[in-house]
């Protein structure tokens, strides 16, 4: 999508129950509801990110954090909650789900930011006009998918999923030195509805989580004798 016009996006969305926006119409959005003032020191954070030790599948390629929000309709701030664990049932999530998942928290000062609250008001906005409700719990979690010699980096290793949410968001921060990470869309039949590769900061997908599917395919370095990740936000909604 190339127009930064969020009736338009809403538009999409209801059409198609995904868009892919890229790095200059997302920045747009963004900047309409805040501003991107302190983005370095944003995307640098996830160089700090804890190990994800709940991989079914034994792998050590993921690592993050996480954070929990919430917000009333007609409340104009969203507020960040206490700490909590990340939940999904094993109907949304048969690798990791059906327990508690304790990660480590988003650090405060990238929590209450300029560009996560940015990412967040945005997120509402568009959110809102798809599906009113008279709360929202939000959860932000920080992925970095890390690639090398011999262990490909995989973003889904559920596969194909919802995430059991209404809305989700997920958005590119940043990749070195890695290649494929392929987003598909499906609908709940299987068929595959588009796909698309975030390749630069500010690349974004957004799913309409009760309609479609998604999954990214494996990323693999390009140079294998260097590091390779890839970084995203990913940003889901929830009628609360």
């Amino acid at each position: 999508m190339s127009s930064p016009d969020m009736d338009s996006l809403a538009a999409l969305m209801a059409a198609e129950g995904f868009a892919y926006v890229r790095a200059p119409a997302m920045r747009a959005l963004l900047e309409r509801h805040g501003s991107l003032a302190d983005w370095d020191a944003f995307a640098a954070s996830w160089d700090d990110l804890g190990l994800d030790t709940y991989m079914a599948d034994g792998g050590r390629y993921r690592k993050r954090r996480h954070a929990a929000f919430g917000v009333a309709a007609g409340q104009a701030e969203i507020v960040r909650k206490p700490h909590q664990p990340h939940y999904q049932s094993r109907d949304y999530n048969p690798l990791n789900g059906g327990i508690e998942r304790w990660f480590a928290p988003v650090l405060p000062e990238i929590g209450s930011g300029a560009s996560m609250t940015a990412v967040l008001r945005t997120c509402r906005d568009l959110f809102d006009r798809l599906t009113p409700a008279p709360a929202w719990h939000i959860e932000v979690h920080q992925f970095r998918i890390e690639a090398r010699r011999g262990e490909a980096g995989q973003p889904t290793p559920e596969g194909m999923h919802r995430d059991g949410v209404d809305h989700v968001l997920v958005l590119l921060v940043g990749r070195q030195n890695v290649q494929s990470g392929e987003t598909s869309i499906h609908d709940a039949g299987g068929r595959n509805l588009g796909s698309f590769t975030l390749t630069e900061p500010l690349d974004a997908a957004l799913v309409d989580d009760r309609r479609v599917m998604h999954g990214v395919t494996p990323v693999e370095p390009v140079d294998p004798d260097r590091p390779g990740f890839r970084d995203v936000l990913v940003v889901t909604f929830r009628r609360d």
